[in-house]
């Protein structure tokens, strides 16, 4: 087999996603050595990574996730250095044990579906949209299933009350036309993402922007417009016109952490209005001198919202919490552990 030439090469990385920010983090003589490669899947106990010429399975590694570039060590793969991160989007995991979750890494755009229909939350729209501006993510909304609705416009015109400079597009995820819709965010060389509940049409957009039907598809529960899951894990597929585009299994719980960054950009109004409170800590309750109540009762900012943001501000502070002191302790565990197993080699 020969080897493919420069240009050949540089393609197919481009296509992957390589851009100058990872090409700048390692010498020639490193990138020669040990080539870049990107996680296209994360199994139990093993990734799939492809790169120049390469498409494999290999060992897993801690602490990686989908979308993330590595520096291949094709003789001792699991000392393959992990490349720093442009983006990444993460959660606090489902259960009682608040881990965190990594769920894509090195996004360009995240595309946040919903449906016309009882799927459409506003409140979860915030949070997949705090998510993404936290990871320095651009976040546009997708409302899918138009054309089983005659309110398309009200759904929308909820969906832009998050932020006017949101982009929200409305389509039906199998016409022809999703395809140009979606065209500006999915160029050659960028990664995107599609991210929502289950049947929302996010692996019938991944087929269309692909031009087939490699991933299946199922339709929503007729009584109650749930969807079925069937994308069972999240997968980095490369498309022909070299955008690399990310399908993940739906997600109807969003639990926020380190995203006050991310919160202070989707509720800007709020954000700003607070500065103007008389207390730095004020609750935004009862407090005397509060801007934000004040502009309530003006009618500037209804109380739906003002709650909904309440909410998350506390859920984000509790979860950030709660995982920082479980990192210092995991490390604390870590540091015994390895001076126990120092002290037993010693006898």
């Amino acid at each position: 087999m020969s080897l493919p030439t420069q240009r050949d090469a540089a393609g197919q990385l481009r296509a992957l996603g390589w851009s100058k920010y990872f090409a700048d983090q390692a010498t020639s003589a490193a990138l020669s050595k040990t080539p870049p490669v990107r996680i296209t899947q994360v199994h139990r106990n093993t990734l799939h990574i492809q790169g120049v010429d390469l498409d494999m399975i290999i060992p897993g590694l801690h602490g990686v996730t989908v979308g993330d570039w590595l520096l291949f060590d094709a003789d001792t793969p699991r000392n393959s250095q992990l490349l720093s991160r442009k983006s990444l989007i993460k959660r606090r995991a489902p259960g009682h044990d608040r881990k965190e979750q990594l769920i894509a890494a090195n996004l360009d755009t995240a595309f946040v579906v919903t449906s016309c229909n009882n799927d459409f939350s506003l409140a979860r729209l915030e949070r997949y949209v705090a998510m993404a501006h936290e990871a320095g993510v651009t976040p546009v909304i997708i409302l899918s299933k138009i054309d089983l609705t005659t309110e398309a416009s009200d759904f929308a015109a909820q969906a832009q009350s998050i932020s006017p400079q949101l982009s929200v597009v409305c389509l039906d995820a199998r016409s022809p036309e999703a395809i140009e819709l979606l065209r500006p965010w999915c160029q050659a060389g960028q990664t995107v993402a599609f991210l929502g509940s289950s049947g929302v049409g996010k692996s019938t957009l991944t087929n269309s922007l692909a031009g087939n039907e490699a991933i299946a598809t199922q339709d929503v529960r007729a009584s109650d417009d749930k969807g079925r899951h069937t994308t069972t894990g999240r997968q980095l597929h490369i498309l022909p016109s070299g955008c690399a585009v990310l399908d993940t299994p739906g997600m109807r719980e969003i639990q926020l952490t380190d995203v006050s960054v991310g919160l202070e950009e989707t509720f800007a109004d709020l954000h700003a209005l607070k500065q103007n409170c008389r207390f730095n800590d004020c609750a935004h309750k009862t407090e005397p001198g509060c801007a934000v109540q004040a502009a309530v009762a003006s009618g500037e900012v209804d109380v739906p919202r003002l709650q909904r943001w309440l909410k998350l501000v506390a859920e984000d502070a509790e979860n950030t919490k709660f995982l920082a002191n479980r990192k210092l302790r995991d490390r604390a565990k870590n540091k015994l552990e390895k001076s126990v197993t120092k002290y037993n080699s010693k006898k």
